[in-house]
């Protein structure tokens, strides 16, 4: 670390690694470096390696994973894998970078939402679901036991989100506490459904609705054969 600290702070790149001296220092507070220590990549074949695997897995959920149905959704994940990861690698390990904690995070989502799918991992063939455990395993050949925990720890924020968003709510029947704020998905373009007060309790409807045709009975969104039929009667009657 000394011999990092060195270096010209351009050749370091140390106005941008997390250092919590400089975050919170006063009166000037450099607040980006908790934005751009996760945007720095190793040397070497570690900038091509960290910049596909970092496009690859966060595109992909972002399009196509379930789990991020709503505008901000995926955003609202990146945030809570930031945080979680800046607070282990960051606060108790005493890390200045997180782009690899945060793409082994990523490749953890990617492998729960994908588990039977065939992916190359260098030149290993294997299911989705063993993907981040082979790159922890590479992690603790290249690196040692102290850059595998280091790295570890965005499969442990990955999968915490995971079990408070999906594992929880569903088995254990409780409630989703991370949910997406409304001011973050009309930033994300997204239409926030208004809540309408009713009897029963409330109802939520999008911000431009069709005028409602009259109905006898009630309506639903499918249609039937029955729904064109007369007035029922019953059998033997008059």
């Amino acid at each position: 670390m000394d011999d990092f600290w060195a270096l010209p702070p351009v050749a370091s790149g140390a106005r941008l690694i997390f250092a919590p001296s400089y975050v919170f220092k006063l009166p000037v507070p450099e607040l980006w470096r908790i934005f751009t220590s996760f945007c720095i990549t190793g040397k070497g074949w570690e900038v091509l390696y960290d910049t596909y695997f970092l496009w690859t897995y966060s595109s992909t959920l972002e399009k196509e994973s379930p789990r991020f149905t709503r505008p901000g959704d995926f955003f609202v994940y990146i945030l809570f894998l930031g945080v979680f990861i800046l607070a282990t690698a960051g606060g108790i390990m005493g890390g200045y970078t997180f782009l690899s904690p945060m793409i082994l995070a990523l490749a953890y989502t990617y492998s729960q939402d994908n588990r039977r799918k065939k992916v190359n991992f260098f030149i290993i063939q294997l299911e989705a679901k063993w993907l981040p455990w082979a790159m922890l395993v590479a992690a603790l050949v290249l690196g040692g036991p102290y850059t595998m925990i280091y790295q570890g720890t965005g499969i442990i924020a990955a999968h915490l989100y995971d079990f408070l968003t999906r594992l929880y709510p569903i088995f254990g029947e409780g409630r989703n506490y991370i949910q997406t704020p409304k001011i973050i998905t009309q930033w994300f373009g997204g239409e926030v459904k208004r809540a309408q007060s009713k009897g029963f309790g409330t109802s939520f409807a999008p911000q431009a609705q069709q005028a409602a045709r009259p109905s006898n009975g009630f309506s639903t969104a499918f249609s039937s054969p029955w729904s064109s039929r007369g007035q029922g009667r019953r059998l033997g009657g008059d």
